[in-house]
């Protein structure tokens, strides 16, 4: 979800009203999804080198992912939307880290639309973290180095539950990963629009699903 500071900047606002810009963005493409085809939606709110922006950026952030929890609860619990957080939540603050827990549990059992938000995230960070607990189990004899394959590397890892993405959106013209998804999105189609986050409408969500919905995905193999 890239393009909020510009966006603001543009606008000779601060960089913070394009964060609030953006979640209510995030509003209308989580409604938009179901009636889209869309299942499983992740987006990609704050990652591990966010931290490098400044105080007032990161402290106004963490104020919206809660403010955005808190506003949003028994909107998604009503929709039939189940909420869920992948990253390393160990750094965020105590309050913030219970409103994550708590509206996971009251719309665990959701099922019109899958809606993964990554806080603290880091592609990187992630397979680190998968590696320890197995390098844990292995030395717990809980597992054998021989038994340590894709299919555990991926059971480790905090999109367990999650399909691999078929699509990857990134908006505001930048064309990187950044660190996003780097094992779950190896066969991934990918996406790069100019529009900045504030500005992505479902309407163009919409007709890029249309434009990779015509690809022929192979997954290394030949086409018949």
């Amino acid at each position: 979800m890239d393009g909020n500071g510009r966006w603001a900047t543009q606008r000779g606002w601060p960089r913070l009203v394009g964060h609030r810009r953006g979640a209510e963005r995030v509003r209308q493409i989580v409604r938009a999804c179901p009636d889209l085809g869309v299942r499983w939606l992740t987006v990609y709110a704050f990652s591990t080198e966010n931290w490098k922006r400044s105080t007032e950026e990161v402290l106004g952030l963490m104020k919206i992912f809660a403010r955005y929890i808190e506003r949003e609860a028994g909107r998604l619990s009503a929709e039939g939307v189940r909420m869920r957080f992948i990253g390393d939540r160990t750094r965020l603050e105590p309050r913030l880290q219970a409103l994550m827990a708590g509206i996971e549990a009251r719309t665990m059992a959701n099922t019109r639309l899958n809606f993964t938000v990554a806080i603290n995230y880091g592609g990187r960070d992630e397979l680190a973290r998968a590696a320890q607990a197995l390098a844990r189990k292995v030395a717990e004899g809980r597992l054998s180095p021989d038994e340590v394959n894709a299919d555990e590397l991926s059971r480790a890892l905090d999109t367990a539950d999650i399909p691999d993405p078929d699509l990857v959106i990134r908006t505001s013209g930048e064309t990187r990963v950044s660190n996003f998804l780097l094992w779950q999105a190896a066969y991934a189609e990918y996406e790069f629009t100019q529009t900045l986050w504030p500005d992505f409408t479902p309407e163009e969500l919409a007709s890029i699903l249309d434009r990779v919905a015509v690809r022929d995905r192979r997954f290394g193999a030949v086409s018949a």
